[in-house]
């Protein structure tokens, strides 16, 4: 959204209910600057069709969903995993075979990403690097014509194949189908420490990291050099979480999986 966007003003002391309904409005893409009785400004910014309120240049923290929410987010990476798992497990399998006949090395990668809470967990992926190449810290990102990248490595990664063994992650309970994608510890964006980058960029870790997420599905995804890039990455993730609902992450799946059919990325 252009920052010359118009802005319209609310003042809370006339409509006090505004201040808690606000997000939840269609204002048509502009910003909206509200007043309240301590003359703080506030703003809603549209992050692909999401509200987000800023106050300043942070936005207003957003409490977890509700546990009901919770139960039923989780209730539906239960089934959704157990039937994607079961749908995928002749291709899984397949994948495996060719990368152990591929490469020296073991099918399948790890490395150590932070989770709900900041808390690090273990996340797996299908090899697509030469075993001696890998990177276990994550740090080092994929860029494109990666020579560490096997040439059937490259095809998995452009499908985005080499995701597909995180839904054991999920049915452990470390990742949720939708969610911020999980980031290698220490990660920077534009080579600048995400944390230093972004002042509210912890705000990502009060739900469980996903395997696709509001960034992903809107084509924010990759290598994160670009910090312009790397700031709206954390506001998409943010804006998932203010806005959160089963509906929402039905649209994020969704629109992964037509985007996963159109041709994914490979980075």
């Amino acid at each position: 959204m252009s920052e010359k966007a118009a802005i319209r003003t609310l003042d809370y002391c006339s409509a006090p209910w505004l201040a808690g309904e606000i997000a939840a409005k269609d204002f048509g893409g502009t910003s909206v600057a509200t007043t309240s009785p301590y003359y703080a400004r506030q703003t809603v910014r549209d992050v692909s069709g999401l509200p987000l309120v800023f106050d300043g240049a942070m936005p207003v923290s957003s409490s977890p969903p509700r546990h009901a929410l919770l139960v039923g987010k989780r209730a539906m990476d239960i089934i959704l995993s157990l039937l994607a798992l079961l749908a995928l497990a002749p291709l899984m399998l397949a994948v495996a075979a060719i990368i152990k006949a591929a490469s020296p090395g073991p099918v399948l990668f790890s490395q150590m990403r932070e989770g709900v809470g900041g808390r690090p967990f273990r996340i797996y992926k299908f090899r697509s690097m030469y075993w001696g190449r890998c990177d276990p810290t994550g740090l080092a990102q994929t860029v494109n014509g990666d020579r560490r990248v096997n040439a059937f490595g490259r095809f998995i990664r452009r499908a985005n194949i080499d995701e597909l063994p995180q839904l054991f992650n999920i049915l452990k309970g470390e990742m949720s189908l939708v969610g911020p994608r999980p980031h290698p510890i220490g990660i920077s964006g534009g080579g600048i420490p995400y944390e230093r980058l972004v002042g509210y960029y912890q705000r990502r870790h009060v739900v469980k990291p996903g395997l696709s997420g509001w960034a992903q599905a809107n084509g924010y995804r990759g290598p994160t050099d670009d910090p312009r890039l790397a700031r709206a990455r954390i506001d998409h993730d943010l804006a998932y979480i203010a806005n959160f609902s089963l509906w929402l992450d039905i649209r994020i799946i969704a629109r992964t999986v037509v985007r996963e059919i159109a041709g994914g990325s490979g980075s």
